[in-house]
């Protein structure tokens, strides 16, 4: 009973230092260094807790090696979800498109869309490329808009570290 008990335990409390890691990892790429150095600190503290407890232990069970390892893939998981859910951003898109109507339509909805002509090899078909910024949170809508009118558009999203000025939509 006493292993499973400290298996239980080593899990959860893994979970919790790598959702802080991972937490961290994406707080420092948005150069937040002060806050991510305060989660760094309860990462390692709550790290190395663990660690000495897991490796003090005379119970040498594979069991504790898997739950360790169950909690550091379950803690990246988790970790990733509460970031997507909890830290908000900024993406640049990039669609490349053949339907000059998004154009409208996505300024419509809200959004600020800046354009640009191009072309590709042959020259057939005239193309747009357009470029928005919008909030992290709205990804699923503009996918969805663009599909329902150009379900063949070339999408580019990419996170962006820094916006200064321009338009976003609100709600």
């Amino acid at each position: 009973m006493e292993i499973i008990i400290l298996c239980i335990k080593i899990f959860l409390v893994r979970i919790l230092d790598v959702s802080l890691g991972t937490i961290r990892t994406i707080i420092t790429v948005k150069s937040k260094a002060l806050i991510a150095s305060i989660v760094g600190f309860f990462e390692v503290l709550v790290w190395f807790l663990i660690v000495k407890e897991a490796l003090n232990t005379t119970n040498n069970s594979i069991f504790i090696a898997i739950s360790y390892s169950i909690g550091f893939a379950t803690g990246t998981y988790i970790g990733s979800k509460l970031s997507d859910r909890f830290i908000k951003g900024t993406l640049s898109i990039q669609i490349v498109t053949n339907k000059a109507q998004i154009i409208d339509f996505l300024r419509k909805q809200g959004y600020a869309v800046s354009v640009i002509d191009i072309s590709e090899i042959d020259d057939k078909i005239k193309k747009y490329m357009l470029v928005m910024e919008i909030n992290k949170k709205d990804l699923n809508e503009i996918k969805s808009l663009i599909r329902h009118i150009d379900n063949k558009a070339f999408l580019v999203v990419n996170e962006s570290k820094y916006v200064f000025n321009g338009y976003f939509k609100t709600k």
